[in-house]
């Protein structure tokens, strides 16, 4: 059911989101490459520039004892290695320490999602998960792909790893069991939901139900925002500024309701508006 007994915060460590992020613009000679968001001192949340990317993919960086894991590198052109690095630097500066090992993965294969991947590749102490089924799975120690779920051990932080293909083949969804924080990649944010193996997508998120029950989720993460504050309304394909854009966090109650949508269809995809999000398949 995720839920907790009491309203004492669920046993998960706590952090804070912005209600409002940066996009891109309206005047893009003061709108700095990457917006960066402390969620707590050891999760921080990335967003590049709409004036880079009109896509404005959301990048999240999480610090175990031992190790750190990145989710998704940007659009092009990205610069995230310089960003994270830098990051990770005053990371280390403030607790003191010298170095940390970089784990760098992605929520799907996508362009928009990969493409600062070669800043990061011949890096000291950085591990890059191969972007493949088969090289996803042995990272992850998933023993049946899409079936089975992976874990990754960041030194004293496990974060589940959930394959839920049907917007590409590659789709994960990551659990950070300290926070309760959701990571859903395009297959669920504020937007447009582009399914293109609809029953892949169908059996993926009947799993992330599954998965869910009995856990506290603090907050569902995409990578994108497309909604607008407004119910049942987005931001066309291609803008840049979005200055009454929607909140970037939706809940389990959200994923109920993509579940809800999609059984609703009887086996036949069709575009469907919600409040906070469009089924949108695709050939």
């Amino acid at each position: 059911m995720a839920q907790a007994p009491q309203p004492d915060g669920g046993g998960v460590r706590p952090g804070t989101l912005l209600s409002h992020w940066m996009t891109g613009g309206p005047d893009c000679l003061e709108v700095p490459d990457w917006q960066v968001h402390a969620y707590n001192e050891d999760f921080y949340i990335l967003r590049q520039s709409g004036c880079v990317d009109y896509e404005k993919p959301f990048l999240y960086l999480l610090f175990g004892k031992e190790k750190v894991l990145l989710e998704d590198t940007g659009a092009e052109p990205s610069d995230a290695a310089g960003a994270v690095t830098g990051l990770i630097a005053k990371w280390l500066k403030a607790k003191g320490r010298a170095s940390i090992e970089l784990i760098v993965t992605h929520s799907h294969s996508h362009g928009d999602h990969v493409a600062g991947d070669g800043g990061f590749r011949g890096l000291p102490n950085v591990t890059m998960v191969p972007l493949t089924v088969e090289g996803t799975s042995e990272f992850f120690h998933i023993e049946k792909w899409p079936e089975g779920i992976g874990h990754v051990d960041l030194g004293a932080r496990v974060l589940d790893v959930i394959p839920i293909p049907g917007h590409d083949k590659l789709s994960l969804a990551f659990y950070d069991r300290e926070t309760g924080v959701l990571l859903t990649g395009d297959s669920l944010y504020p937007g447009r939901l582009y399914v293109r193996d609809f029953p892949a997508f169908v059996r993926s998120t009947e799993r992330l139900v599954e998965f869910t029950k009995g856990k506290i989720v603090a907050h569902v993460l995409g990578t994108h925002i497309e909604e607008m504050a407004a119910p049942y309304k987005d931001y066309p394909v291609g803008t840049k500024y979005q200055p009454e854009e929607h909140s970037l966090d939706l809940s389990r109650g959200t994923l109920l309701e993509l579940a809800d949508a999609l059984r609703s269809m009887g086996g036949t995809p069709v575009r469907m508006a919600m409040r906070d999000f469009t089924v949108w398949p695709v050939k």
